[in-house]
């Protein structure tokens, strides 16, 4: 064992003698999640919209005051004629425009009814329609505050509530795939272009030659990356609750064990990884293309699983990210325990335990060599 942690200490010291290291180790996870958190949203901010206000009575006046002070749009300009609606769109100033028809006072209290248009630029379809439903919501508050008792007969009156996150934070869902994504990235990525790097040195042959035996070798190499991998774990987590205020509603020690299982996964990906590639170059080519994009694209992460075609659905199965995701998100926004997520938690196991047993397998295989 003083054999063993002394290749650790070493280990150690080669990784915080390396600067390109330790700003993939510490600088990326903060850069990634202040970016995503700040920058990379699906919440609407400061739309840009032009109102044409047919009727110009006080109910339209107000109306439009209520849209501009929601804190969701901004005014790009007020129309006179239909055609500065094209104009509008093409020169890119504005993104939706609001028409009020003529007599909107009027009809609104002898009909109990008048027609407000909404007209928005497609040319981004879930930009567009984010903006279009919270317009309508925003619009449907303020009619229904004018006269809370006025309805038609057939009128039904919807109540919604949000669980988990009632104000649709765009972060509490980039925080756990930010998680899976960082992790697979250190653990794995760091880890293949580590032992890559060895052989392509030609000190792996020294370090076998050694009283080490292959597995201490493999495990000691790896062993660093697992603790500076909970440390980003934790890091992320510290963020996004002092930050973004996403909550950590379950199980803290339930969170970190799953994260541990996760790292041993993705290291043991990392490790298989190196057995295969012969330089580094194309261990990060493997880890990009193989692991990164894969987990940004099928985990789940940006684009809802869902959506996506039976093929794509088919592949995400066999992603570990997507399966990190929903562990996280149970035990970070819902607070469930073990019972919830038992499924998901036997699925990364039983990934866990094939890919140690390929890349232990392929290395044996090359040590015969």
């Amino acid at each position: 064992m003083k054999r063993f942690f002394g290749f650790v200490k070493k280990e150690f010291q080669h990784i915080f003698r390396d600067v390109r290291t330790l700003v993939i180790l510490f600088a990326l996870p903060v850069v990634m999640i202040v970016l995503f958190g700040y920058v990379v949203t699906n919440e609407l901010k400061d739309v840009r919209i032009g109102i044409w206000d047919r009727s110009g009575d006080q109910i339209t006046r107000d109306a439009i005051n209520k849209i501009l002070s929601s804190g969701y749009f901004v005014l790009a300009g007020t129309l006179d004629h239909e055609e500065q609606i094209g104009s509008l769109f093409r020169s890119g100033n504005a993104k939706v425009v609001v028409i009020f028809e003529h007599g909107f006072e009027k009809k609104l209290m002898r009909e109990n009814r008048a027609a407000v248009r909404l007209v928005t630029d497609a040319s981004d379809a879930n930009s567009a329609q984010l903006a279009l439903n919270y317009l309508q919501g925003v619009l449907a508050g303020f009619f229904r505050s004018l006269n809370p008792d006025a309805g038609l007969p057939w009128e039904v009156e919807i109540r919604t509530r949000m669980f988990y996150n009632e104000e649709m934070k765009g972060v509490y869902m980039f925080v756990p795939g930010l998680m899976a994504l960082i992790m697979m990235l250190i653990s794995a990525l760091m880890t293949s272009v580590t032992i890559t790097r060895e052989k392509e040195f030609g000190t792996m042959e020294l370090l076998l030659a050694s009283p080490l035996k292959p597995w201490e070798i493999i495990l000691g190499k790896v062993t660093p990356y697992v603790l500076l991998s909970l440390v980003n774990a934790g890091s992320i987590i510290l963020l996004g609750t002092l930050v973004f205020n996403v909550p950590v509603s379950g199980s803290l020690p339930l969170l970190i064990l799953e994260c541990l299982l996760y790292i041993t996964l993705a290291l043991s990906l990392g490790v298989l990884i190196s057995t295969v590639a012969k330089t580094q170059q194309m261990a990060m080519v493997f880890s990009m293309l193989g692991l990164l994009l894969p987990t940004i694209l099928l985990s789940g992460f940006i684009f809802p699983v869902d959506n996506m075609p039976g093929i794509l659905r088919g592949l995400s199965t066999i992603m570990p990210a997507r399966w990190f995701i929903v562990v996280v998100k149970n035990v970070m926004l819902k607070g469930t325990g073990f019972a919830f997520i038992w499924k998901e938690s036997l699925i990364l196991l039983g990934m866990t335990i094939f890919f140690i047993m390929a890349a232990l397998r392929r290395f044996n295989v090359r040590l015969e060599k």
